[in-house]
């Protein structure tokens, strides 16, 4: 045979041994919001802007029809950060965890728009379906109530995607991204804590400032308010910052991180007040 003809056969063979889910790893975030079945795997592929699109179109298209058209806002938030600090470039540790997260909220819109029941093996997807089900259902109107089932679905996505990372691809967080994932998961205790945090705010705030008592309730709301992103960015700065110089080490009790974090989160609700 010709070199041509043997050129011609080789690509046909290579076409054939792609796998068939290589180009979907390609696909657009407005594809991927369209279908609602990108997965894990193909979210990590994702560039920062490209996910952060994703989440925005996700919310703004099918989501709306759930009646939750801002539920994720802090996760822009958390996503415009990673873009401009340059982080979790896929197939990094960051990338897998947030890939996890942002999996779970397409997979929980899917199940609760009826359009599948496949959770792709992530469970935190079965929570944001029961979640949104019960937004639209009128049954989250109440903060506390409506932060926990928040904060328990974003969880169940969050420890999926840690594990996909360190167990499935064996990444393990730089030093500063296990301080800085310490944070994340004091926001999401804080979400799913409202009471309890109003009452350590009640009795130890004047140490974290003069005014933090006394507005303790609007500073937990604007801290812990899902359908803003400011919030959750100006966090993301603070806890960076913060794990960079590595001034929690050895801190482990909820009080310790609360008034590690919080002098500074409290300066930046002044500020955009």
């Amino acid at each position: 045979m010709k070199r041509s003809g043997w050129i011609v056969v080789l690509s046909l063979l290579a076409g054939l041994l792609v796998p068939t889910n290589a180009a979907a790893a390609g696909r657009t975030p407005a594809e991927c919001a369209a279908a609602l079945d990108c997965t894990l795997a193909e979210i990590n592929l994702m560039s920062m802007p490209d996910r952060l699109e994703f989440v925005r179109l996700m919310q703004s298209g099918p989501a709306a029809e759930l009646g939750a058209t801002d539920r994720w806002r802090n996760i822009e938030g958390v996503i415009t950060f990673f873009r401009d600090r340059q982080l979790g470039a896929p197939g990094t540790w960051v990338s897998y965890v947030d890939a996890g997260i942002v999996e779970g909220i397409e997979r929980g819109i899917a199940i609760a728009l009826g359009r599948s029941d496949d959770e792709f093996g992530n469970p935190g997807s079965r929570k944001w379906a029961n979640y949104l089900t019960r937004l639209r259902a009128g049954e989250l109107t109440v903060r506390n109530v409506h932060d926990k089932a928040w904060s328990e679905a974003e969880q169940a996505a969050t420890d999926h995607g840690v594990r996909v990372a360190e167990k499935t691809h064996g990444l393990k967080p730089s030093a500063v991204e296990r301080r800085f994932f310490m944070y994340s998961e004091f926001y999401r205790w804080t979400l799913r804590n409202r009471p309890a945090v109003l009452d350590l705010l009640a009795v130890y705030g004047g140490l974290i400032h003069p005014e933090l008592a006394r507005q303790r309730v609007p500073f937990l709301d604007w801290f812990t308010d899902v359908r803003n992103p400011v919030p959750a960015r100006k966090g993301c700065e603070v806890a960076y910052a913060a794990a960079r110089l590595d001034p929690i080490a050895g801190l482990f009790t909820t009080l310790d991180l609360l008034l590690a974090y919080l002098p500074d989160l409290f300066e930046e609700y002044q500020s955009a007040k």
